[in-house]
């Protein structure tokens, strides 16, 4: 039986055959993380790493329409508002989470069903076992609320094929099953009428099973995701992306006269300049890190500081608390957002979130 002293309303704890289960229990909220629930998973994982019987754990969202949908930003936005010191401590304990799930000792298997944005790529694209469905919706949208791509995404995304990263990254757009995979954030498809019956056959798995041995019992259950779109415009994408200053990438899409292009351009001209431009930085130093840590620290340092400027409350006031989709960024322009304005996010110095690791 499970530990009921590691689970709350929000994250509940279950045990399938020799499958540990955590359900992300906030449906309302599309299970949205908060601090208490990054801190059950912790709790369940390290539990369940030190227990003999457990073949792997598996990790999914409460109801149909999604795995997470990332962090609570309202949370986030409310404390910044009232200068809360602890404001960002739900980064400073989610963060070390996504690490402890890249490098977990069991097989460790994410049904990556329907909605995945932003914090549900964290506790899902870092696992060994990354199952996307037909319902996929994955996303880092966080240059579209003034924010930056993190929980390791500049580690993952310049990992992906040419420059699929950096078009996601920037963007923010969605992507469903078939991109998922192609661009190294998921590894198979499977129909969502058969996650139950997989579960089932996981716990059928003697305790200590190896990666080997799970991803047998996965793709028993896989079906092809059909074909890439971002493989299609893949040439496309790498010409356009592959700049280091995104006033370079706009004037390669306004060369463009697809129906792609124009989309992606219009898409662009609606993000926070500042999150665009600190987001293209951190992707680029990204590809150069040798470390999942090295590109958690340097997010979190970046992330702390966006606290301090009005974008992030800007675009999470149109998106989540008017509602009004209209945002008024500052400043408005990429012109007006230089490299000195952008030095002032790396250069800060917050607490460091993983001392025993030399950057």
């Amino acid at each position: 039986m499970p530990d009921t002293s590691i689970q709350s309303d929000e994250v509940l704890i279950d045990r399938i055959g020799s499958a540990a289960v955590i359900l992300l229990n906030r449906p309302k909220a599309l299970n949205s993380l908060n601090s208490a629930m990054v801190r059950a998973m912790k709790a369940a994982l390290e539990e369940f790493a030190g227990n003999p019987e457990i073949s792997c754990v598996v990790v999914k969202g409460e109801g149909e329409r999604g795995l997470c949908a990332g962090g609570d930003i309202r949370v986030i936005y409310e404390s910044g508002k009232s200068d809360d010191p602890e404001v960002t401590r739900f980064w400073r304990e989610e963060f070390p989470v996504n690490y402890m799930i890249s490098r977990y000792e069991k097989p460790y298997v994410a049904l990556m069903d329907g909605i995945v944005m932003g914090g549900g790529v964290g506790v899902a694209s870092h696992g060994k076992h990354r199952i996307v469905t037909e319902r996929t919706r994955l996303a880092m949208p966080e240059t579209g609320i003034g924010y930056v791509p993190d929980v390791g995404a500049t580690w993952l995304l310049p990992r992906a094929p040419g420059e699929t990263g950096t078009w996601m990254g920037l963007t923010g757009e969605v992507i469903g099953a078939a991109d998922a995979i192609y661009t190294n954030l998921a590894d198979v498809n499977v129909p969502s009428e058969r996650l139950a019956p997989l579960v089932e056959a996981l716990g059928e798995l003697k305790g200590g099973a190896s990666d080997e041995q799970v991803r047998a019992v996965i793709d028993r259950f896989a079906v092809a995701p059909g074909e890439s779109p971002l493989e299609a415009h893949r040439d496309l994408i790498d010409r356009v992306f592959r700049f280091d200053t995104v006033e370079e990438v706009v004037e390669a899409l306004n060369r463009e006269d697809d129906e792609f292009s124009i989309r992606t351009r219009d898409i662009v001209a609606k993000r926070s300049p500042t999150s665009l431009k600190l987001a293209l930085r951190l992707i680029r130093r990204g590809r150069e890190s040798s470390s999942l840590v090295e590109c958690l620290e340097r997010e979190f340092t970046v992330g702390a500081e966006i606290l301090r400027n009005h974008d992030f409350y800007e675009g999470v006031r149109a998106a989540i608390i008017d509602k009004d989709r209209n945002p008024k960024w500052s400043p408005a322009t990429l012109e007006e957002v230089g490299d000195t304005d952008l030095d002032r996010y790396f250069a800060a110095r917050h607490p460091v979130l993983f001392p025993d690791h030399r950057l």
